[in-house]
């Protein structure tokens, strides 16, 4: 497992807050944005490279952003603090500023100074790309900050998973609105399977969580259900993902190559089992969590790799 990061650590200032933003994490977002890219191209749309890669930079930029902010309002809330069963660095926070490296003043600044910088590129999309983006954008910052910011605090209130869903939802259709100009159900019907993945992923990180979360008043989906109920969750994000791909190729609106990316599906369930097992021994959920986040990118890339492949899809 990798160390904690302690005061000191980090000597240079950018450094600091480039690894306080969890870099390692940002790789779901840059899986959909290339969905949403190639749901593009596959339509036929000649992509353009300097808005694909605006659309990248400021898509990592709202989740970088998200995740400090996430980690200054645990801060406040005390539910990381308290987090003796934490698996670092999978659950429990980054712990920049339990451990010192960063104050929660330092943090707060980052983490909001990265959201009002997504705003200025993001109209600029908006100018190329036409006003639809407006309303995707709008809402994935609306997110970004509700997700854990009171008064909504969606993560402490049972709608985390939905919230996440909802989110890189929009990173994959928003991706596609740049360089399509125009709203399609292609990207719709691809991204959903790879959002809920993306949930299982904070579904089973609340499970080493929920003692923490709990205390500390957050209402999560694990808390209010308690684990051993909760645990078949993921059993239900699994089958529930490659339905949807499944039933996007059944209806026409994916292509049959989509289908490629079931070969996700058994690591998926696999992670799933594991969560059933071990859904109260929190020291033991490491595979399974492993498992999920392997399950998602590899989902994701393999429906990348399919659309790019499948003969044209006309919208």
């Amino acid at each position: 497992m990798v160390n904690e990061p302690q005061a000191g650590a980090f000597p240079n200032v950018l450094l600091r807050w480039l690894a306080a933003t969890r870099p390692a994490f940002l790789g779901v977002t840059l899986i959909a944005c290339l969905i949403g890219l190639a749901s593009a191209a596959t339509s036929g749309v000649e992509v353009d490279a300097l808005r694909a890669v605006t659309t990248l930079v400021l898509a990592l930029a709202a989740h970088a952003a998200a995740n400090v902010i996430n980690d200054v309002h645990d801060a406040i809330n005390g539910s990381d603090a308290a987090n003796a069963a934490r698996i670092f660095p999978f659950t429990g926070g980054s712990r920049f500023i339990q451990n010192g490296v960063l104050g929660l003043r330092e943090a707060a600044l980052l983490g909001y100074g990265l959201l009002a910088l997504v705003v200025p590129g993001g109209l600029w999309l908006v100018t190329v790309s036409g006003s639809g983006l407006l309303f995707i954008g709008g809402a994935g910052l609306f997110i970004a900050w509700a997700y854990s910011a009171p008064p909504l605090a969606l993560m402490c209130r049972g709608l985390g998973e939905p919230a996440i869903v909802v989110a890189w939802l929009l990173v994959v259709c928003g991706a596609d609105l740049v360089q399509r100009a125009s709203p399609a159900w292609l990207p719709a019907v691809a991204g959903l399977s790879y959002a809920l993945l993306v949930a299982g992923i904070l579904y089973v990180n609340q499970f080493p969580d929920v003692a923490a979360d709990a205390a500390a008043g957050k209402r999560t989906c694990v808390v209010r259900l308690g684990p051993k109920r909760a645990r078949w969750g993921g059993w239900v994000i699994a089958l529930l993902s490659g339905g949807c791909l499944a039933g996007g190729v059944a209806s026409g609106v994916l292509p049959m190559a989509a289908m490629l990316a079931l070969l996700s599906l058994p690591v998926s369930l696999c992670a799933a089992s594991g969560l059933v097992r071990h859904a109260e021994q929190p020291a033991r959920l490491v595979p399974a969590i492993r498992l999920t986040l392997i399950a998602a990118h590899l989902h994701g890339l393999l429906l990348v790799m399919s659309l790019l492949i499948a003969p044209g899809v006309p919208e």
